[in-house]
């Protein structure tokens, strides 16, 4: 689609401004200015407008009015995709970060949340009731976009990932009708979001499994650089048996003084504390750390620590690859990535996909992978100051093609980047056929782009 011109703007603006009355919508100023700032620091884009929706009446104007003045459609949730998908230059954004209120069930352990709330929203209204959510590992993400990409996150081995956690959904389409979709209720469609992200309609609300845990012991253990080929290699013999009650985050942290360090995030959600206890101290035991903090915590914790290391603003280059463990080559890739950081804020994380997540049949959801695998993150961090952003995306690059020989084909889809064609290809892997078939039958004109989808060719 070609780009809006301001005329096409200014009929689409009036049109809106006629029709949403709780929300807001925005062609500049600072609520405006707001609306586009997201996670990644470094994209720019300006949308013509931007639509802050009060309701799921206002998604529905809006993307009809987008249809009908031929301008982009984008949606903004927690506007954490680091490739800033969220905003389009020109376009009409779609912004649900107004739309947090979450709901809990605690007699039926659910939790209905809106489109905009975020992990650490769902976590804090779960937990004075005694539960929890299957989340990812930082509190700022918006839930919706994690949990239809996939969501790997801390209590995966245990519950799966947080699109196995999803009850149904409301969804505008594309046609601006708006559906309840579940297992008996449009299941092509919802087998389709677990897994396929918002390609399909705008997910103005949904309903998630929340868990009653009696313990939750987690924190971080990190080991001098020195240390970085034994640790690995004991911790390769860990994962292999690791029960589904723990699920470890392992890589590459910079120290204060800006030298890489191994670090181990390992996060025990069983009943029985003493065997968590012992399974922790046997990760502590790897080498000789130099911080190792563990201890009982709860959900809401776990995240706000994450998000302290990895705050919005700075600028932001992703890469990823999957591997089916901690082999040789795979260990002296991560060992490469670290010796070779160029920035204070890079990092590479490692997440399991084991126990729980890998149980699911891969045809139950729209998710490619669901053997046992490592998820890596690479993640070239910077300051808007610093002028080096092409030396450090040539890092990311670098630390990503080490991996190569021992990556799965494909990848994780919510992590890929828009022009990653050839592993896109194979992200979806058994189901990619019968996800482009909902794409065509749900969206045929494609109004909704999101994270990557197989060219149909």
């Amino acid at each position: 689609m070609p780009s809006p011109t301001p005329a096409q703007i200014t009929r689409l603006t009036n049109t809106l401004r006629k029709a949403v009355q709780a929300g807001e919508v925005l062609t500049a100023g600072p609520v405006y200015d707001v609306g586009r700032s997201i996670w990644n620091g470094a994209v720019s884009a300006r949308p013509g407008v931007i639509v802050r929706c009060a309701d799921p009446a206002e998604v529905r104007t809006a993307v009809l009015a987008a249809q009908e003045n031929e301008v982009p459609l984008t949606v903004r949730g927690g506007g954490h995709d680091w490739a800033g998908r969220a905003l389009s230059d020109g376009g009409l954004t779609i912004d649900l970060s107004g739309m947090r209120a979450v709901t809990v069930d605690p007699v039926a352990e659910v939790a209905h949340m809106s489109g905009g709330a975020t992990a650490a929203d769902l976590a804090a209204a779960a937990q004075p009731f005694g539960l929890t959510a299957a989340t990812g590992s930082a509190g700022a993400v918006g839930m919706v976009g994690l949990t239809l990409g996939g969501g790997y996150g801390p209590l995966s081995g245990r519950f799966g990932l947080a699109l196995d956690n999803l009850l149904s959904a409301d969804v505008v389409l594309a046609d601006g009708s708006i559906v309840t979709v579940d297992s008996a209720r449009e299941p092509d469609l919802f087998w389709a979001l677990r897994g396929g992200g918002g390609n399909f309609g705008v997910v103005t609300s949904m309903r998630v499994r929340l868990h009653r845990v009696s313990t939750l012991l987690s924190g971080m253990v990190l080991f001098p650089w020195e240390q970085v080929t034994t640790v690995l290699t004991g911790l390769s013999d860990v994962l292999l048996r690791s029960p589904d009650d723990l699920t470890v985050q392992s890589g590459v942290l910079p120290g204060p003084d800006g030298k890489p360090m191994v670090f181990l995030s390992p996060t025990w959600s069983g009943d029985d504390a003493t065997a968590g206890e012992r399974a922790l101290a046997q990760l502590a035991s790897l080498g000789t750390p130099l911080v190792s903090q563990i201890a009982a915590t709860t959900t809401a914790e776990m995240l706000a620590g994450v998000d302290a290391l990895f705050p919005f603003g700075r600028h932001v280059e992703i890469r990823t690859r999957s591997v089916r463990s901690l082999t040789s080559g795979v260990r002296d890739a991560l060992a490469l990535a670290g010796s070779t950081l160029t920035s204070p804020y890079s990092a590479v994380s490692v997440h399991s996909l084991h126990g729980a997540a890998a149980r699911v049949p891969v045809e139950d959801t729209a998710f490619g992978v669901r053997t046992p695998h490592l998820m890596i993150e690479v993640i070239a961090l910077w300051d808007p100051t610093d002028s080096r952003a092409a030396e450090h995306r040539a890092w990311a690059d670098r630390a990503s093609s080490a991996f190569g020989s021992d990556a799965l084909p494909g990848g994780y889809p919510n992590l890929l980047g828009p022009d990653e064609a050839a592993r896109i290809a194979h992200a979806y892997g058994p189901n990619t056929s019968r996800l482009l078939a909902v794409k065509r039958r749900f969206d045929p004109k494609n109004v909704f782009k999101a994270i990557p989808l197989p060219d149909p060719a």
